[in-house]
């Protein structure tokens, strides 16, 4: 059996999470490196062609909403896994808590007191310019004073070995069922090296998610449902798969009525009431008799029933400010300000556009730096400037002055790589970022284990499902 040979793998100059700079194997991954070589190309090929059989199997699929084919595809999982110590895990674990704590505490804030507007810690203009920021919740306060229930914060490691939150999800976060199904999956590709290596568990992240649902209501056992637009979303795999998970309803906005303010579900037996929602449907689209009129994929009535405290919503409405990139540059304020503390897991140095001078310097140097825009997601409305051409330089200089408030950039980081099974067979190193999900109800639990994100093209920053990206098992270990 042909033995894999490490010798051919090459770090480029990036940080590999697997290999120093002369090849020497990084103790965490040593046991795996080894089990590794003794198994052969020719069985990991193998091994990969049936988990992707697999996937296919259990309906792991998504839609590309750019793609005119409407063509379902798997989000690729990487049979090696990335594999995280315990000691920088523990770190990270400590850090997301303080940056979801302080993140919740400036929601209620802004949508109450407003003391750090008053304060002039965070511009007045750049909360209530943002598309994000709902009106409507205006002196609202959610179940137990939580607005952000369930949190995916997108953290990268840099050419310094260090990590840095590149972006915080708090509307509705995705990719938690890819992280739950590749474990079951690589656990059963690789068993014995699982067993040696204790990895920390993951799978009772559904039983933690519907006792946080459960724990914003006053009713028990609380009626749970996971709102979906329908099964032409992108994410509709993960909608189906957490209500089944959860033993919760699976509902689309038609199938829910409001009468006299409180929210049920119509069913063969009549109406049914629901008192906590997981909704996957953006804050425009879940009523259109407050927000967007057109919409046919929420309840109309839905918002003013959540407001008299007769259902709970989750995520609260209106979190999406906090997600807002030019907000993200203040974070390091917010937790000084709320807490009292220095930010623990540090930000990317970020420019914003609404600055004049930040905007001058980003005009300046926009060939050598990633743009994005403020209220957009998964990997759109971006610009990679040592990736781009002159004329798309231009053409987003000009949407810069345009709208300045609505763009921020930051430095080009190369990401930290990770050994990847390719195409053609063969083990090299690509870039990737880690997406660690974080509850919150009567306390904040971070899952042992995340989704990591591959860019599966070579030389590829972009690690974006909907940008040909794909995924890898997260294991945190101790015993190494």
């Amino acid at each position: 059996m042909a033995r894999i040979n490490i010798e051919n793998y090459e770090t480029e100059g990036f940080f590999d999470e697997t290999f120093e700079s002369d090849k020497t194997v990084k103790p965490h991954y040593k046991y795996f490196a080894d089990r590794l070589q003794k198994m052969g190309i020719k069985r990991l090929n193998l091994l990969q062609h049936s988990t992707d059989r697999v996937q296919m199997s259990l309906g792991m699929t998504f839609n590309v909403y750019s793609d005119n084919q409407g063509i379902e595809r798997i989000l690729h999982l990487d049979i090696i896994p990335r594999i995280v110590t315990g000691k920088d895990w523990d770190y990270l674990e400590k850090g997301l808590k303080q940056r979801i704590y302080a993140m919740n505490l400036f929601l209620d804030d802004i949508y109450n007191d407003q003391k750090i507007l008053k304060d002039k810690v965070i511009p007045k203009e750049l909360i209530l310019s943002s598309s994000t920021y709902l009106k409507q919740c205006i002196g609202f306060k959610p179940p137990k004073g939580v607005w952000v229930h369930i949190t995916g914060t997108d953290i990268i490691r840099g050419g310094d070995g260090g990590y840095y939150v590149l972006e915080d999800n708090l509307r509705c976060p995705s990719g938690v069922s890819y992280m739950l199904e590749n474990r079951e999956i690589l656990k059963r590709t690789f068993p014995e090296i699982f067993e040696k290596l204790a990895v920390r568990p993951v799978a009772n992240y559904t039983h933690s998610l519907r006792d946080m649902l459960e724990s914003l209501s006053p009713v028990s056992p609380a009626s749970i449902a996971v709102l979906t637009p329908g099964i032409y979303n992108s994410a509709y795999f993960e909608h189906a798969y957490l209500a089944q998970q959860m033993g919760a309803e699976l509902v689309e906005g038609r199938d829910l009525v409001v009468k006299d303010d409180i929210v049920y579900k119509i069913t063969t037996k009549g109406l049914k009431r629901v008192d906590v929602i997981y909704r996957r449907v953006d804050d425009d689209f879940i009523d259109p008799e407050v927000f967007r009129s057109d919409s046919l994929l929420g309840t109309p009535g839905l918002f003013r029933a959540y407001l008299k405290g007769n259902v709970v919503l989750v995520n609260a409405p209106g979190t999406g400010v906090a997600d807002d990139k030019a907000v993200y540059a203040y974070v390091p304020d917010i937790i000084k300000y709320y807490l009292g503390e220095e930010m623990i897991l540090p930000n990317v140095q970020t420019y914003i556009c609404n600055r004049p001078d930040d905007q001058k310097f980003v005009i300046e140097n926009i060939a050598d730096l990633v743009v994005k825009q403020t209220d957009a997601s998964g990997g759109y409305g971006m610009l990679i400037g040592p990736k781009s051409t002159k004329a798309e330089q231009e053409e987003f200089v000009q949407k810069i002055k345009k709208n300045p408030r609505n763009y921020i950039a930051q430095p080009t980081i190369n990401l930290s790589r990770v050994p990847t099974l390719t195409e053609d067979g063969t083990i090299e190193g690509r870039h990737v970022d880690l997406r660690p999900y974080v509850l919150y109800g009567n306390e904040i639990k971070v899952t042992p284990g995340a989704l990591t994100r591959v860019a599966l093209k070579k030389g590829s920053l972009v690690v974006n499902s909907s940008q040909g990206g794909g995924s890898k098992d997260t294991w945190v270990v101790d015993n190494i």
